[in-house]
């Protein structure tokens, strides 16, 4: 045992982070449970056991180390199946070290031992089966270093005996079946001790006649019942079924003590370690994992996707995307969506989008946030092409639920929010506002909108306000004269296109808004124009 494999011994690993066990490993904080929320990105990845903000990033380092395994995991769909069973076994073993604790030293708690070195044993193998079938064909640094430290762990003679230990106690706690119980009993025939006489590999029979009519065995023997314990009748209470059980695991502890003691220091010597490692890499297994299900996904319904160019964070602000969609979109509704040249330059950093009602608006919003949470969390986005400096931060200013608002009301609310947002938005934030202030009447809401959108042009962020408020859009020229002096980033108009009859493209134009506020074909459609309302009256009158 001389080779025995400590995690301890060996350097830290990541399959997220290339500088595996550096204090910076972990989420920027620039993607909130509510931001991920309100773009519908669980609707993309439905993750249990972590939150994609936990490994957000925004070091172009880092999410090249990731694509390299969402590239491996997609071009070897069996590896990302065997990352995908390995997920219940991990949780069990959590669950099992959480039991084991809760009843200390008994019998449970060595078999709760035993049956976590069953599951650590099985998925070692399967990774080991997994790795060994594509490791010559893995180019990601991550995969490859899996590949070497599952490799020295099977190859060790430390895990070659591990395993024959566990054939040879599972084979002899497995095959128990009943236990034959002595009782010394005093002169009035009432109990005075009792213990375990034998374990068995055999239950007892029940001893009843039909039982033996069906054995066709009318002898008695030493397994045969001739008369049942009654803590175990059903009429008794569960207390005095509990100590009865209570008492055989006792006795059970007993028999098995010396061995399974043994077996135990094993566990804390050997097992506690090595699952360590597996369990610290199950949040990241589960993300890499729901990645690649969601690529191979999106592949299938025909969706393109690519891995953006990443640009330097520092300096000028890149977003330049070709053929950019929103993949909620083809989740959702499956089938060919339209497509969008979209990019933030230094005559647009911040956008006011305007255009008709369910014109595209909210869907191209959402689907350049999610291009940037995809980014970060090293995925590739749903586009043809894309350069991307990526950002700092995703805040979403969307309609809510109204939180605060007996206190605030719904207006005071939006801009308690729209404050935290300011507050907390930097130069390389992404800011998403969609029909924020609509609460309020247009006049006020323009005017209230004016002063956060200048704001935001001094702060320099990336930002896309979608609006029914046209008053803003036709506010942007002075809002940049405004801001120029104070090195506020440019502001631009984008529409969503409608054509002559109302129908929309979902097309997104860089123009200047025409004034409409579509609010005559929006009420045509839903019927509510003045002709259509009286020949609703005239109709029901029989005219």
């Amino acid at each position: 045992m001389a080779d025995h494999v400590r995690i301890a011994d060996i350097s830290p690993l990541s399959l997220l982070y290339p500088d595996a066990g550096s204090e910076n490993n972990s989420g920027t904080g620039g993607l909130s449970r509510d931001t991920w929320e309100q773009l519908e990105g669980d609707v993309l990845l439905d993750l249990r056991g972590c939150d994609p903000g936990d490994f957000f990033s925004d070091d172009g380092d880092v999410i090249a180390y990731r694509q390299e395994v969402f590239r491996d995991l997609t071009a070897n769909p069996e590896l990302c199946r065997a990352f995908s069973k390995m997920i219940p076994l991990l949780d069990d073993i959590s669950e099992l070290r959480r039991m084991g604790s809760d009843v200390g030293g008994s019998a449970e708690s060595y078999l709760f031992s035993i049956t976590e070195i069953e599951i650590y044993v099985s998925v070692i193998s399967l990774l080991h089966d997994s790795l060994a079938a594509v490791k010559d064909s893995l180019e990601s640094r991550a995969l490859r270093e899996l590949t070497r430290r599952i490799e020295s762990i099977t190859e060790s003679d430390y895990y070659r005996d591990i395993n024959e230990k566990l054939k040879e106690l599972t084979s002899r706690v497995g095959e128990v079946r009943s236990v034959t119980v002595g009782v010394n009993l005093d002169a009035q025939l009432k109990a005075t001790s009792a213990g375990v006489l034998s374990v068995n590999n055999e239950p007892f029979k029940s001893g009843e006649l039909i039982d033996r009519i069906l054995r066709l065995d009318f002898k008695s023997d030493e397994r045969t019942c001739i008369a049942p314990l009654t803590p175990f009748d059903k009429s008794q209470s569960e207390n005095r079924q509990l100590a009865m059980s209570t008492a055989l695991y006792s006795a059970l502890t007993d028999v098995f003590r010396s061995s399974v003691k043994a077996w135990r220091r094993i566990v804390k010597e050997y097992v506690l370690e090595n699952t360590d490692f597996l369990l610290e890499l199950l949040p990241e297994i589960e993300l890499l994992t729901k990645g690649t299900e969601l690529i191979l996904s999106l592949s299938e319904k025909g969706a393109v996707m690519t891995y953006p160019q990443t640009v330097s964070k520092e300096g000028e602000l890149v977003f330049d995307a070709k053929g950019i969609y929103n993949p909620i979109v083809t989740v959702k509704l499956g089938g060919d969506v339209v497509k969008n040249d979209f990019c933030f330059d230094k005559e647009g950093t911040l956008y006011v989008l305007t255009g008709p009602n369910r014109g595209g608006k909210s869907v191209i919003t959402c689907a350049v946030g999610l291009a940037f949470a995809m980014t970060g969390l090293g995925l590739p986005v749903c586009a043809d092409e894309m350069k991307i400096s990526p950002c700092s931060g995703i805040f979403t200013h969307f309609p809510s639920g109204g939180e605060d608002t007996i206190d605030k009301g719904r207006l005071g609310e939006e801009c308690s929010r729209l404050e935290r947002i300011l507050d907390a938005a930097d130069r390389r934030s992404l800011v998403l506002l969609d029909e924020s202030l609509s609460s309020t009447g247009s006049y006020e809401g323009a005017i209230i909108a004016s002063e956060v959108l200048s704001g935001l042009s001094v702060i320099g962020c990336r930002t896309i306000f979608s609006t029914h408020l046209h008053d803003l859009a036709a506010s942007v020229g002075s809002i940049n004269e405004k801001c120029a002096p104070l090195g506020g980033a440019r502001v631009d108009n984008l529409v969503a296109e409608v054509g002559a009859g109302g129908e929309r493209s979902f097309r997104i134009k860089r123009e200047a808004p025409d004034g409409k506020s579509y609010a005559r074909d929006i009420s045509e459609k839903y019927g509510l124009s003045f002709d259509g309302i009286v020949k609703k009256i005239n109709e029901r009158r029989g005219r």
